[in-house]
């Protein structure tokens, strides 16, 4: 909010200084005009012509959740950059830090941006602040991955999807060949402590990163082990917190696989006070081994080292009768506020994103598949595993379907205390419940 407000009175002073600007320089040419010759009619139609293209430009706020810094914000910027170019319609890229209690605080006042990534949440959280977009002529060629997750059951979507999120565990496969592992034989979470172990043991890299200064990698970590205990063939927790039953035993399950790999040394040292970009940093360079990210971290980590030998493997079952997964969902997708006066202005923007060039560019800095089936990225050192894993069944994130809307930051902040010992696991598990049976109801 504070941003925008700034943003807006920088926009007014800016206004009130080219007015005054433009006022003395009207003012100078009425002087030189009666001291010189008069203005031909052709002059004084070309001039208004030119304040009134001035008056028509058009300029719309984009908040994304991505940070300032990340590929994939820098490449909107690039592409709004383009957009301006053809069009005169300027598109600002605005990176939100605290993103989702900024845009909460947004919806609550209804005061939001014309536009803005869903990170997600396009239909459960967003739908009722969106433009419905069904009608689009891009809307006819989206992905098969993705239609079903941005579909409301009343057959809206509400945003362009640029990419698809199909993602595993991050990896660093010249880490994994120096301790002598195979990462095709690791179907369980026990196997992946192993493999952590001989990590640890033989190498000089850090089994697992996280960047705990940004808790979202905390709670990410939760969210990748959460299926693997709950939603399993063994029991029916799936159905229960779906029932807005929240099982505290199966959480303390998951709890517990984390404090029990942080306590046995396989996370980085900085792991509560190291960033995002600290973890794709070591995963290009080798500092790390695993990263628990959407596979958008390949890409970032090969921005620090555009040699590294990187893939991504299947999430470990927890339960030796389920099989690995992948997780699958949202990744940047963009909607447009159903009360901005800019509506056309940003329609045109999607339009121009939805271009094949255009949308190959973006979703291939993610390293993911395109969300139109018009556009084809290139997943680069990806493509090898995409083939694959093409028949591993995939899972939705966890929290986007199994959790009620305001859980995420319960969860990263539960994880990011339970590690820094500040909350022991039934205690992490007890708040869990209590926000989820809140929440819930």
């Amino acid at each position: 909010m504070k941003g925008f407000i700034k943003k807006i009175v920088t926009c007014c002073l800016i206004s009130i200084l080219a007015t005054g600007i433009i006022g003395c320089s009207s003012d100078t040419a009425d002087t030189t005009q009666n001291q010189g010759e008069k203005e031909s009619p052709q002059t004084k139609e070309k001039d208004s012509s030119k304040d009134s293209k001035k008056d028509k430009k058009v300029s719309i706020d984009v908040a994304v959740n991505f940070g300032i810094d990340d590929q994939i914000t820098i490449g909107l910027e690039e592409v709004a950059k383009g957009f301006e170019e053809e069009t005169d319609i300027e598109a600002n890229i605005i990176s939100l830090p605290d993103y989702e209690p900024v845009m909460k605080a947004k919806m609550a006042a209804n005061e939001l941006p014309d536009m803005w990534s869903t990170h997600g949440w396009s239909v459960l959280r967003y739908s009722e602040y969106l433009t419905p977009l069904e009608d689009q002529e891009w809307a006819k060629v989206l992905h098969p991955a993705i239609e079903p997750v941005i579909t409301d059951e009343a057959g809206h979507i509400y945003v362009l999807p640029i990419d698809v999120d199909v993602a595993g565990i991050a990896y660093n496969k010249d880490v994994v060949e120096q301790a002598g592992i195979d990462v095709d034989s690791i179907t369980t979470w026990d196997d992946f402590q192993k493999a952590c172990a001989s990590i640890k043991e033989n190498t000089d890299a850090a089994p697992i990163s996280l960047g705990g200064k940004d808790n979202w990698t905390v709670g990410n970590f939760l969210d990748w082990v959460g299926p693997a205990v709950m939603l399993t063939t063994t029991q029916d927790y799936d159905q229960q917190l779906l029932d807005g039953n929240f099982n505290s035993e199966g959480w303390n399950e998951v709890n517990a696989l984390f404090e029990n790999m942080y306590d046995a040394g396989y996370f980085n040292a900085d792991a509560l006070t190291g960033t995002y970009s600290d973890v794709a940093r070591m995963l290009g360079t080798g500092e790390t081994a695993f990263g628990l990210y959407g596979n958008y971290i390949i890409s970032e980590a090969l921005s620090y080292n555009p040699d590294a030998n990187l893939g991504f493997m299947p999430v470990p079952a927890y339960y030796s009768e389920d099989t690995p997964f992948l997780i699958s969902g949202e990744r940047t997708t963009l909607g447009i506020w159903k009360d901005t006066e800019n509506k056309e202005a940003c329609l045109e923007f999607l339009s121009y994103i939805a271009r094949p060039e255009v949308m190959s560019k973006l979703a291939t800095i993610s390293g993911v598949p395109a969300g139109l089936t018009t556009a084809e990225s290139d997943t680069g050192i990806l493509k090898e595993d995409y083939a694959k894993h093409q028949e591993v069944p995939s899972v939705p994130y966890f929290d986007r379907v199994y959790l009620p809307s305001g859980m995420w930051d319960t969860m990263c902040a539960t994880g990011s205390a339970l590690i820094a010992d500040e909350m022991t696991i039934e205690e992490a598990t007890a708040k869990m419940k209590e926000d989820f049976d809140k929440l819930y109801n």
